[in-house]
């Protein structure tokens, strides 16, 4: 699976994500999708400080959270990625 096939259908993995979490879906769908390499997904959250409030959602997340971003990923492609944040 190539990044480029991840973004064409991440509004999916988002629109899962948020049947099951508000929460979890607030915290991911800023994320700017990196890289995919080694089954490892990149996620960047950098766009996120270029606001003039705080919407940094980093403290947000947790590990439950995380596992939701995955599942939702697992059902749309079939694969079961490693998170990265930067």
């Amino acid at each position: 699976m190539e990044l480029s096939e991840i973004k064409l259908r991440w509004n999916d993995v988002l629109d899962l994500l948020l049947e099951k979490d508000r929460i979890a879906w607030l915290s991911f769908f800023d994320a700017r999708l990196v890289s995919y390499e080694n089954n490892q997904l990149t996620l960047d959250f950098a766009d996120s400080q270029k606001f003039a409030s705080a919407h940094d959602f980093k403290q947000t997340r947790n590990p439950a959270h995380t596992q939701l971003l995955i599942d939702a990923i697992t059902k749309v492609f079939g694969v079961t990625p490693t998170i990265i944040e930067r």
